[in-house]
């Protein structure tokens, strides 16, 4: 099911009555598995919400989801945090799970972060390397699952929509340049950043050995159960986007399934 324009609307004027007197979010971030705690970063007067008290809105049933949105600040910009997000493999449709983009652009975000857990595909990634995401295979969305599939909202954006630069570039080179003049990061923490293309399937289950093989032979970096169905709608919203993946796991490509840290998505 589609939503309409008037649907959006209600749950973005259901967060400005709870936000009244206080500033709307600048950039909305998507915290994947696991990585809610970014939401306990946030300062000033923060505030959290229960997924379902939103309108159009559902529940998180994925482990590492809390399912409640964040306000508050973060280095001094307003931000609201998504401490986990809604998947396809949890039984909603690609319209639900996109569903808060277009309510965030309605609250006046300008920027979107995305970051998931992935599995590594790319033999030179290890585990606990972050990837900022250059582009994107989603064999699923161009065999129809795909967020746009329905009606058209001019509001929001053209039916046509190109996204070849779906990953902002000038978000990008800045992510780089925080990670290159922040030396402790490499040295200290052992951190290190990879570039590279996100592969996306639907899971719920893991792929299998072919599956991660051809992947990999498709420009696939990493593999996950999620993102591209979010970046696709902000990109349609004219919003910009940064998106970024832990690699949790180095996925199965010659030998036997061994057991994973986390869930990805």
């Amino acid at each position: 099911m589609a939503f309409t324009l008037q649907d959006y609307k209600e749950s973005a004027n259901f967060i400005k009555e709870l936000r009244k007197g206080h500033e709307l979010p600048e950039v909305a971030i998507i915290c994947g598995s696991g990585l809610g705690g970014l939401a306990e970063s946030l300062e000033g007067d923060v505030l959290s919400v229960n997924y379902e008290k939103i309108p159009g809105f559902v529940g998180s049933t994925a482990h590492g989801h809390a399912g409640e949105l964040v306000f508050g600040k973060l280095s001094g910009k307003n931000v609201v945090c998504m401490k986990g997000r809604f998947h396809c493999y949890e039984g909603y449709s690609v319209h639900v799970a996109t569903f808060p983009i277009r309510v965030f652009k309605l609250l006046g975000v300008k920027i979107v972060i995305v970051t998931n857990a992935a599995g590594g595909l790319n033999p030179d990634f290890n585990v606990g390397d972050l990837m900022l995401i250059s582009d994107h295979y989603a064999h699923a969305g161009m065999a129809g699952l795909n967020a746009l599939i329905g009606p058209n909202i001019d509001d929001f954006g053209p039916r046509f929509p190109a996204i070849s630069d779906a990953y902002t570039p000038r978000l990008r080179e800045l992510f780089a340049e925080c990670y290159l003049t922040n030396t402790h990061l490499k040295d200290e923490k052992n951190l290190v950043v990879h570039e590279g293309v996100y592969g996306m399937v639907t899971g719920p289950c893991y792929e299998t050995r072919v599956e991660c093989r051809a992947l990999l032979k498709l420009g696939c970096d990493a593999v996950g159960m999620s993102t591209v169905p979010e970046v696709v709608v902000a990109k349609h919203c004219g919003l910009e986007v940064l998106a970024v993946s832990l690699i949790t796991n180095r996925a199965v490509l010659t030998k036997e399934p061994s057991s994973l840290d986390i869930a990805r998505a």
